[in-house]
């Protein structure tokens, strides 16, 4: 059988190797940190025995991390093949397009406007923290994406990759001035934010993240064949029935929901639906959505799990942090895209 020709096996034989490789990183990440635990005694924890200290280490420290990280990475990896396509920008995520700024701009507008709402809101505020700020994130991740879909259609790669920086760094700066004026509780709740992090997630936070993120991945999985006929254009996508505006409208949906639960919770984490999609179209050998999907989740996974077992390791100090890791790997990838890629070659 010749795999070079068969995406699908292709992406199966890719999606059980990465399966096996995140199940194995994952457990390394449960047994290594300042107290080591060996890897029969996580199994052993987590099937409900062990010893008292090893399953509170793992259960409330420990597994919490390792599992948003590998939420946040699959959700930020699949996010990212739908921006690209959906753009048809190979630069394109959430990131780099200002929808995580958007979410930020979102939240920092919530946590403000309960200040000058009074003691009743500032207590709904702590007492429903993460419905609020995952639906300020919504909103302003939903209202940014409009946005840029908008102008993606008037401008070019580049331009549209610049605007969309350049929204970044405006949003930073009204929300540092947004921010001044809110309260101490305000503040607490925005605080997390200035760097992606995995480890503020308990477990009982995870289902505020799951249930969107699932909502998206149907989505994106429903509407994987059109949008793969969308890629070749508008016209070819219409001749095979596709609604074109509706499309449009599901997959920007679907990206809302996957990346503004992350947003949220774990802070603007960068570069993984940036680079992710690449190395899923490589090991697939297709630009085919469908193959993509699981490929895409699992190397973000992935990528999260290995970058959040670096920033938590048994280092003497702990000055690392999550983005400076991602960016290590992602800005180069970044760097050899623009220089050698033919899709950012022909917008110069």
């Amino acid at each position: 059988m010749n795999l070079r020709a068969n995406p699908e096996m292709r992406s199966t034989i890719g999606s059980v190797t990465l399966v096996v490789t995140v199940v194995a990183v994952a457990l390394f990440a449960l047994s290594w940190g300042m107290i080591s635990i060996s890897a029969g005694d996580v199994i052993y924890a987590l099937s409900g025995g062990g010893q008292a200290m090893h399953s509170q280490i793992i259960f409330e420290l420990r597994l919490p991390r390792v599992l948003t990280a590998i939420l946040a990475g699959g959700a930020l990896g699949i996010g990212g093949v739908l921006m690209q396509a959906l753009f048809r920008n190979p630069m394109a995520d959430a990131w780099s397009l200002g929808l995580t700024a958007g979410g930020q701009l979102g939240v920092a507008l919530l946590v403000t406007a309960a200040a000058f709402s009074g003691p009743a809101a500032i207590s709904f505020l702590q007492s429903f923290e993460g419905v609020s700020i995952t639906l300020g994130a919504i909103i302003g991740i939903g209202v940014f994406a409009l946005v840029m879909a908008s102008l993606a259609r008037k401008v070019g790669t580049i331009t549209l990759l610049v605007v969309g920086l350049m929204l970044g760094f405006t949003v930073q700066g009204i929300v540092s001035i947004v921010l001044h004026f809110a309260n101490r509780v305000g503040g607490r709740v925005f605080s997390g934010w200035s760097d992606g992090n995995f480890a503020g997630v308990t477990m009982t936070d995870l289902p505020m993240i799951v249930v969107p993120v699932a909502v998206g991945l149907l989505l994106a999985a429903a509407n994987a064949k059109p949008l793969t006929a969308l890629l070749i254009g508008e016209t070819y996508a219409r001749s095979l029935g596709a609604d074109v505006p509706r499309l449009r409208r599901l997959t920007l949906a679907s990206v809302v929901l996957l990346v503004a639960p992350i947003t949220a919770y774990c802070g603007p984490v960068t570069f993984i639906g940036l680079i992710v999609p690449h190395f899923a179209r490589a090991i697939a050998g297709t630009a085919r959505i469908a193959p993509l999907l699981p490929l895409a989740a699992l190397s973000g996974a992935l990528l999260a799990l290995a970058a959040d077992i670096i920033v938590h390791a048994p280092w003497e100090q702990h000055f690392l942090h999550l983005n400076a890791v991602l960016a290590l790997v992602g800005a180069p990838v970044v760097i050899a895209l623009l220089i050698f890629s033919p899709t950012m070659r022909g917008q110069r």
